[in-house]
């Protein structure tokens, strides 16, 4: 399903800023699942704990504190570079090039963002997979953001600060409803992901987020077609 946009909704915006995991991919190609079991390892390892034990804590970090990464830091004192290396030794072949959504976002207006909780390189590895990391004007990751992760104020602040981008003039797309917050509050449109038709994934239930509802102006379980909706007129 996806809410069918006024494109003149949008005529106004000059930046446009994407999530990566389960944004710039859909949630049924399930990338995100590798890194989640690494994340789960790599507690178990550090920590000497069982597998399901080490799931548990690795989910509870992840409420408390945004990120597991942030929740094993904070307790832990993990080295973050570390942690980000070991996660993301992923298969990136998971992903299939979508040269529909290359398109899409090239022929929109203006600059195009990436701000994620992932590293730098996930980032780059993963566009590049999808062909589509040369219509990004940058990419801002966990890194970039001090290890302070979405939705916390301060990343997107430091984001909006580093590119010079006035909330009214941007749009937000993002697959967690929690993280649409703050951008909402800065003024930008927002846009929830969410899985094809809506059928379960992999997602938890405690990934969803009812009480987000109001920071939510658009939802679409297709990016590339809500993009040539509300992006300029393109050739036949």
């Amino acid at each position: 399903m996806t809410d069918i946009p006024d494109p003149r909704h949008f005529a106004h915006v000059t930046d446009w800023v994407f999530d990566l995991d389960n944004t710039l991919y859909p949630h049924h190609t399930n990338l995100f699942a590798q890194i989640d079991v690494k994340m789960t390892s790599y507690v178990s390892e550090l920590l000497k704990l069982p597998r399901e034990e080490a799931r548990k804590l690795q989910k509870e970090l992840y409420l408390e504190h945004g990120t597991t990464l942030a929740g094993l830091m904070a307790r832990h004192g993990v080295d973050p570079d570390d942690f980000l290396m070991r996660v993301h030794d992923i298969d990136y072949s998971w992903l299939s090039p979508d040269p529909a959504l290359g398109e899409a976002i090239r022929h929109l207006p203006g600059r195009k963002f990436i701000l994620t909780n992932g590293s730098r390189s996930h980032a780059e590895n993963t566009a590049r997979q999808l062909g589509i990391l040369d219509q990004f004007d940058d990419i801002f990751d966990i890194v970039a953001a001090d290890l302070k992760p979405k939705p916390a104020r301060e990343p997107y602040e430091k984001f909006a600060g580093l590119h010079g981008i006035a909330g009214p003039n941007a749009v937000m797309f993002e697959d967690i409803a929690r993280n649409l917050s703050v951008p909402k509050a800065l003024g930008m449109k927002t846009v929830l992901i969410v899985p094809r038709n809506f059928e379960p994934t992999f997602a938890e239930i405690w990934e969803q987020d009812p009480a987000q509802d109001d920071d939510v102006d658009y939802v679409t379980d297709d990016l590339a077609a809500f993009l040539r909706t509300i992006g300029p007129a393109q050739p036949a």
